[in-house]
């Protein structure tokens, strides 16, 4: 089959696939992980596993049924995801509003076009639960608003992120998300993530072209 879904993973030996979902900043109902549990069951997925960016993976699931599964999911398949701690709404250590935030950065960049796959964190206060230092782009709250992080990595070829910039309000930081993204787009190589270049370009570089 030529058209799988977009981010289905062949796996192991060969003949079946792997589909990974995105709830919202991780945040589900009970519908939504009952109807996850139905469609495991329906296509006898062998397991289900919640991976490191707050996803749901369907694992070993049959080509012929890809498509169909994929569309009784409750949640989109593949896209850009934005990784969230419960920011102020609910944690007493929270600065700021981290999953109204990711919820607002998902919906502006989950399918924004750039040179290779993006990963945010946002994160509510210092402690960086949502690991923003080694995502691609991330937010991290203080009493003095979010400081904006970039070209951070936790693959092989490990990174912190660089601050770009400090005391955002939530629109100013959403804002300066889309000029990096743009900036990003605009001068990366075809497939180089984040990380590599900001190496690259360097933040002062980055900081002059965005910030002046």
């Amino acid at each position: 089959m030529a058209d799988l879904p977009a981010g289905s993973i062949l796996q192991r030996d060969k003949e079946s696939y792997a589909v990974r979902v995105t709830p919202p900043s991780g945040v589900v109902t009970p519908e939504q992980l009952e109807k996850v549990a139905e469609v495991a069951r329906k296509y006898n997925a062998p397991m289900v596993k919640i991976t490191s960016g707050q996803r749901f993976a369907l694992i070993g699931l049959k080509e012929d049924e890809l498509h169909a599964a994929c569309e009784e999911l409750p949640f989109k398949v593949a896209g850009h995801y934005v990784q969230a701690c419960p920011g102020n709404t609910w944690c007493r250590f929270g600065m700021q509003p981290a999953l109204e935030t990711a919820h607002a950065a998902e919906e502006r960049f989950g399918s924004f076009a750039v040179p290779a796959k993006i990963k945010l964190g946002i994160s509510g206060c210092s402690m960086c639960c949502a690991e923003s230092y080694v995502r691609d782009l991330g937010l991290i709250g203080s009493k003095k608003g979010w400081s904006l992080v970039v070209g951070g990595n936790s693959a092989g070829r490990a990174r912190i992120a660089d601050v770009l910039a400090e005391g955002l309000s939530t629109e100013d930081a959403l804002d300066l998300m889309e000029k990096f993204l743009n900036y990003y787009a605009a001068n990366a190589k075809k497939k180089q993530r984040v990380a590599r270049f900001v190496e690259e370009k360097g933040i002062e570089s980055i900081r002059e072209a965005l910030l002046g």
